[in-house]
């Protein structure tokens, strides 16, 4: 039976309707799931009706919606997280209502997942100033589906078919990473990874690449100590248990020199300092996802492009690989915990 992925709708000003819809309807992720669209029907509706796709949105109680015409070719079933109006919908501005409507939409597919009822989420972008106009007051959805599923740990990786990137520190202003790595975070994140790694990818013995904070690795002390009084002692410790551990590297000169597959994955210290080169070889088709929870989460590597929004000129490429990325874990998951019983 086919995996069941809900996809949430996004900040409904933005590019997330859209890339939700094209994506549901793409053969490539019909193939291998049940796409459940979750959110304001009205929001994805108007926005079929805005670039014509040809689909049905229809409730998941399998009452009729609207009625079908001979241009139709695909339903696509979906939960209403909460209710919009079409005047209320304004592609390209920031809103408070479109934060609390993406929030719900967020909510409701971890509800949904909770209860078994979804496999997987693949959540559609959002605005993080929309969503704290609306009392949101988590820094990004990778913390917000952190708590409502009840985690006390999470990861945010980052990834293409070239390169995994975990992150230590996640949406935390860059005066304030230094202090945020402390010993005990980074024998926690460097765990995630490497157990995600196995259940998640189904790698053996998988083999990471950890970079240093400082430029040079903190050139023995002399411009940064955080190396020698964190870093390397992290991984002294968690080479003891086992994990296959090289590093820490100089950012710069690691990613100078990369080559795919020569690792499973690559844990930064910061945001910028991962998702840079991350994102320029993923060239569009980059995918988030949430380790160490759960609940099975991705989305797409790019934000609300409100600049476009409206346009239908969205590229959906990274929502179908968030889609891909989703079933794959769920899959390997299930084989896991089969494995386990």
């Amino acid at each position: 039976m086919k995996p069941v992925v809900a996809i949430t709708v996004g900040d409904f000003n933005g590019i997330g309707p859209e890339v939700a819809l094209k994506s549901a309807v793409h053969p490539s992720v019909r193939r291998i799931c049940k796409p459940l669209l979750v959110g304001a029907s009205e929001a994805f509706e108007y926005y079929a009706r805005k670039h014509k796709p040809r689909v049905l949105i229809r409730p998941l109680d399998g009452s009729p919606g609207e009625k079908k015409n001979e241009r139709t070719v695909i339903d696509l079933p979906c939960v209403e997280s909460s209710s919009v109006s079409p005047a209320s919908i304004k592609p390209g501005r920031v809103s408070r209502l479109a934060g609390a409507t993406a929030a719900m939409a967020i909510e409701t597919a971890v509800r949904l997942a909770q209860i078994a009822a979804v496999d997987a989420i693949v959540t559609a972008p959002v605005s993080k100033r929309a969503m704290h106009l609306a009392g949101v007051k988590f820094p990004g959805q990778t913390e917000m589906v952190q708590m409502l599923s009840g985690s006390p740990r999470v990861v945010m990786m980052l990834l293409c078919s070239k390169l995994k990137v975990g992150l230590i520190t996640i949406h935390v202003p860059i005066a304030e990473v230094p202090r945020k790595i402390t010993h005990e975070l980074l024998l926690e994140r460097i765990r995630v990874i490497h157990e995600a790694l196995r259940t998640d990818w189904r790698a053996r013995n998988p083999r990471i690449a950890v970079l240093g904070l400082n430029p040079h690795a903190g050139e023995s002390g002399d411009l940064g100590t955080e190396e020698q009084r964190r870093i390397v002692p992290a991984l002294r410790q968690l080479r003891r248990k086992g994990l296959n551990l090289a590093g820490p590297f100089p950012a710069d000169a690691f990613f100078a020199r990369y080559k795919p597959g020569s690792y499973d994955a690559v844990v930064a210290m910061y945001h910028d300092q991962g998702l840079i080169p991350l994102k320029m070889l993923a060239a569009g088709k980059g995918v988030n996802v949430s380790l160490g929870l759960p609940v099975v989460r991705t989305s797409p590597d790019h934000g609300t492009a409100f600049d476009i929004a409206g346009k239908g000129i969205a590229d959906e490429g990274s929502m179908i690989e968030a889609v891909k990325l989703a079933v794959l874990i769920a899959t390997n998951r299930r084989v896991a915990f089969r494995k386990k019983s």
